[in-house]
């Protein structure tokens, strides 16, 4: 039996039980032997079977079963917890974003650099199925020259109390740095760096001081176009979570690919691109998109079984790393700089 990576969970509530834990057990390098909690952990930990329930992160980090961790603890406790892991040696994947800001995203890559033990952001939907298979289609070319990008991500997200992500202070802000950042790095995937970025971010419609509007103007180094829509403030039935790729030869368009699930639905047309110039500009045109077929692949899943087989073979993430995550956060401290 080939040997598996060894986690323990620091934060094991929210997204972690919802959707992160249950990706963790179906990845095939990858057990679990700890969760740590401050609430609930007792009965966290026997839904998922575990033997080792803890309520503080130190004595998680004692634990010489544990070989890496996931945190996915409120954003202001991040820093604190990946410099605890990281000098108690153990690998890190850590939910997005990194930390409150810049300064603090700094520290916390130069700690587990310090210690060296590899760091993983949990930008999971580069891993969705149908996101991979864009980025093959777009690498062959099959869009020619990509010239404008399009990822739209709401929710409803109402008042609520002890809601972390609804003070600043806590999770670094709102809409923006919670949703819009998963498109950013997205779509950087898919066209190259990000060149300049500015951004509108206010609170439109719901009683607290984090943004729950936001809406970003990007310009990558290879000269495409990008926005990106998320607030809070959109029911979810009103939002489609649409992706649009536009090419110089076609486009790629998505429903439903964004989010935290692993389903969707993508369409394409390709081939296009030398045709004259239609002078009647007639816009009655037959779309011949055709539907496209992408692999079932539970992002979760797929983001622990990358990083736990980087470990098994000494070898750091290329996806999501520190270097990322510094650049993720550069680009949020730029776009919230005119609220």
């Amino acid at each position: 039996m080939s040997r598996k990576i060894k986690w323990g969970v620091i934060g094991a509530g929210g997204i972690a039980r919802r959707k992160t834990i249950p990706g963790l057990l179906q990845a095939k390098n990858s057990s679990l032997v700890a969760v740590m909690d401050l609430a609930k952990i007792d009965e966290i930990a026997a839904q998922f079977d575990v033997k080792r329930a803890y309520t503080n992160e130190a004595d998680m980090l004692a634990d010489p079963e544990v070989e890496a961790v996931y945190i996915a603890s409120p954003v202001h406790c991040h820093l604190k917890q990946i410099k605890m892991a990281a000098a108690a040696k153990k690998h890190i994947l850590c939910e997005k974003p990194l930390a409150l800001n810049l300064r603090e995203t700094r520290a916390a890559v130069e700690a587990c650099r310090r210690h060296k033990v590899f760091l993983q952001e949990g930008y999971m939907m580069k891993f969705h199925g149908a996101h991979q298979s864009i980025k093959e289609l777009i690498d062959a070319g099959r869009l020619g020259r990509i010239v404008y990008m399009r990822a739209q991500l709401s929710c409803w997200y109402p008042r609520m109390k002890g809601a972390w992500r609804q003070d600043p202070k806590l999770g670094g802000g709102g809409a923006l740095i919670d949703m819009a950042t998963h498109l950013y790095d997205l779509l950087a995937y898919f066209a190259g760096p990000v060149k300049q970025i500015t951004a509108l971010a206010d609170t439109l419609v719901q009683d607290y001081k984090s943004d729950d509007a936001s809406t970003t103007l990007l310009e990558f180094q290879s000269g495409a176009h990008g926005t990106v829509d998320c607030f809070y403030c959109i029911p979810d039935e009103a939002s489609r979570t649409r992706l649009e790729i536009y090419g110089s030869q076609g486009a790629v368009l998505t429903e439903g690919t964004i989010g935290q699930s692993q389903a969707g639905k993508v369409e394409g047309i390709f081939g296009l691109g030398d045709a004259g110039y239609d002078a009647a500009q007639k816009k009655d045109v037959t779309r011949n998109f055709q539907d496209i077929p992408f692999p079932s692949v539970n992002p979760y899943t797929a983001e622990c079984e990358y990083f736990a087989q980087c470990i098994l073979n000494g070898k750091p993430p290329k996806i999501n790393d520190g270097r990322n995550a510094l650049v993720i956060a550069a680009l949020v401290e730029q776009a919230y700089r005119k609220r």
